[in-house]
C-alpha cells in the first residue's frame, strides 16, 4: 500500500538536526555582525543561482537550507548591524525571530476565532494602548505595517466624517469633497491611502512647515478656513509624532485643541516617535499624543519586533468596527467553539493573516517596556551626541533641528554650489555603503540636499558614532582633493 504523502517530515530527528543546525547558524552571525560589512553587493553568480528554473521534483532540506543561507541570507539589507542608519527600521532581535518561527509551527491564522492567539493579540493591542495613554475601551488591531496601520486609521475618519453612509454609497455619496491636511513633511503612505480611499491627491493638502520642520498652525488655520468658504469639507489633520525626513513632531496639544474646536478628526501618525513615549525623559516631547483619535505606531521600528508588525489605535471602537465589519454565511460568529469570541478581521483589511502578535508578546513580556525606553534614550542622546560633533567641525553642516533620534547633515568643504555638493555627498554615502562601513541615506530638507542618520538600532554605540563620522570626513575630503587636482 503506497504511503498518503503530507508535506510532514519523513524522519523528525532529521528535520531536528538540520533545523537546530540553521538556528546556531543565525545565533553565531547575528553574535558576530559587527565583524560584518554592513552591506555586501549581491555577486553576479549570486544573482543566477536564484533563477532556476520551476522545482517539479524534491531536494533534500539540508541541501536547500544551505542555498539559502549561502545566496539569500549571506547578502542582507543590513539593517540588523549597528551602523545601519539609512532608513528608520529597527534592527531586529533573536526572540523576535524565535517568536516569529514558534508562530509559524503554530500556524494560527489571526483573522480571528476562539483560540489564544487571538486573546494574545487583544492583549498586545492594551499594552500599546497603555503605553500610548488611549482611554479604556479603545480599539485596535495589529498590521503589517505603518502603511497600513494609517491606511486603516483614515478610513475611519473618512467614514465617520462624511456624514453619509460611505460603505454604501461610495465616495459619489459625499454631499462635498473630503479635505485632511497634513505638513508638507507628511510621509508618502497617507497620498497613498487618500488615492486609495477614493478621495485622490488633491484631497490632502500641504501646510507648510517652519525651520523647525513642524507644522506652521497660522496655515493650518488659514487653509481650513479657505476650504470651508471654497467648496470643501474640512475632515482630518494628520499630524507627524515624527517625520521620517527629520523626526519632527508636530504641535500635538495645538493641533488636538483646533480639531476639537474645529470638529476635524484627529490622525497622528506616530510610526517614527511614538514610542519614544516608553522614555521617561523624552516622553514630553509625546504630549497631545494621547488625545488622537486614531494612531499609527511600528512595534517593527523602536522595539526591534521583526518585520512585520505595525499597529493601528482608535479611540472610538464603535466607528473602527463599523468601517470594517462584514459577515458573510460562510464566516457566521457563533455563542460557542472555534468561531466564537468575535473577528478580528472585522477590524481591518485582512481576512487571513498572520500570528504577529507573539514576537510583540515576548519581546515586551522579555525586555520590559523599562528597557526599551532607555535603549530609545540612548538612541535620542546618541543624535545629539552626532548633531554636537557635526555642529562643532567647520566642514560638516547640519541642515536640521534634532528632535528624536533622525541627523540630517552634509559634508560641506566650501565654495561648491548645490548640485556639486548633492554629487559629493551622495558619492561619500555609496562609498560608505559599499565599503561596508556604514549606511546613510540622502535626502532633501527644505530644498538643501544632505546625508540622513536614522538611528534607530539597539547595537549602535557612541563609537560607531564617531567613526562613522570620520568616515564620512575622510571620503569627503578625498573627493574633494581629487576633484580639485583634476581640475
Amino acid at each position: 500500500m503506497t504511503a498518503m504523502e503530507t508535506l510532514d517530515p519523513a524522519d523528525w530527528g532529521e528535520f531536528s538536526r538540520i533545523a537546530h543546525r540553521a538556528v546556531d547558524r543565525a545565533i553565531a552571525r547575528t553574535a558576530a555582525l559587527r565583524d560584518r560589512p554592513v552591506w555586501r553587493p549581491v555577486p553576479q553568480a549570486v544573482r543566477d543561482s536564484l533563477r532556476q528554473p520551476l522545482p517539479v521534483a524534491p531536494t533534500p532540506l539540508d541541501q536547500v537550507v544551505d542555498q539559502a543561507w549561502d545566496t539569500v541570507l549571506d547578502y542582507p539589507m543590513g539593517n540588523t548591524h549597528p551602523r545601519f542608519w539609512m532608513w528608520y527600521m529597527g534592527a531586529s532581535s533573536l526572540t523576535g525571530a524565535l517568536a516569529d518561527f514558534l508562530a509559524a509551527a503554530d500556524g494560527s491564522n489571526l483573522g480571528g476565532g476562539n483560540h489564544a492567539a487571538a486573546d494574545c493579540e487583544r492583549q498586545v493591542i492594551d499594552w500599546l494602548r497603555q503605553i500610548m495613554g488611549f482611554p479604556e475601551g479603545a480599539s485596535g488591531t495589529l498590521t503589517s505595517g505603518g502603511s497600513v496601520a494609517n491606511l486603516i486609521g483614515l478610513t475611519v475618519a473618512r467614514n465617520r466624517m462624511a456624514g453619509v453612509d460611505l460603505r454604501e454609497g461610495g465616495v459619489a455619496a459625499l454631499p462635498r469633497p473630503l479635505r485632511f491636511y497634513a505638513s508638507d513633511q507628511v510621509h508618502g503612505c497617507h497620498q497613498k491611502a487618500l488615492e486609495l480611499l477614493g478621495l485622490g491627491n488633491r484631497a490632502l493638502r500641504r501646510v507648510p512647515t517652519g525651520p523647525d520642520c513642524r507644522m506652521d498652525m497660522a496655515a493650518l488655520a488659514q487653509a481650513i478656513a479657505e476650504d470651508r468658504t471654497g467648496g470643501w469639507q474640512p475632515a482630518c489633520v494628520i499630524a507627524s509624532a515624527g517625520t521620517v525626513n527629520t523626526g519632527a513632531i508636530d504641535p500635538l496639544p495645538a493641533l488636538a485643541d483646533l480639531c476639537r474646536d474645529q470638529g476635524l478628526w484627529f490622525h497622528v501618525d506616530g510610526c517614527i516617535g511614538a514610542l519614544a513615549r516608553l522614555s521617561p525623559r523624552h516622553a514630553p516631547l509625546l504630549d497631545g499624543i494621547e488625545r488622537a483619535d486614531s494612531l499609527a505606531l511600528d512595534p517593527h521600528k523602536s522595539l526591534h519586533v521583526p518585520f512585520e508588525a505595525g499597529c493601528v489605535l482608535v479611540r472610538d471602537a464603535a466607528a473602527h468596527l463599523g468601517s470594517f465589519a462584514l459577515h458573510s454565511e460562510y464566516l457566521d460568529p457563533a455563542l460557542r467553539g472555534i468561531a466564537a469570541g468575535g473577528w478580528l478581521f472585522d477590524l481591518g483589511v485582512q481576512t487571513s493573516r498572520g500570528f504577529r502578535a507573539l514576537k510583540v508578546w515576548m519581546m515586551l513580556r522579555e525586555h520590559g517596556t523599562a528597557r526599551f525606553g532607555r535603549i530609545i534614550g540612548r538612541n535620542i542622546d546618541q543624535a545629539r551626541r552626532m548633531a554636537d560633533r557635526i555642529d562643532a567641525h567647520p566642514r560638516l553642516v547640519r541642515l536640521s533641528p534634532v528632535t528624536l533620534d533622525i541627523v540630517c547633515f552634509r559634508h560641506d568643504p566650501g565654495g561648491l554650489d548645490p548640485a556639486a555638493l548633492a554629487a559629493l555627498n551622495g558619492e561619500i554615502m555609496m562609498r560608505l555603503q559599499e565599503q561596508g562601513v556604514a549606511a546613510f541615506s540622502d535626502t532633501t530638507v527644505h530644498g538643501q540636499h544632505g546625508l540622513r542618520a536614522a538611528i534607530c538600532n539597539h547595537r549602535t554605540t557612541d563609537e560607531d558614532i564617531d567613526a562613522a563620522l570620520a568616515a564620512v570626513l575622510r571620503t569627503g575630503d578625498e573627493l574633494t582633493a581629487t576633484h580639485a587636482r583634476s581640475a
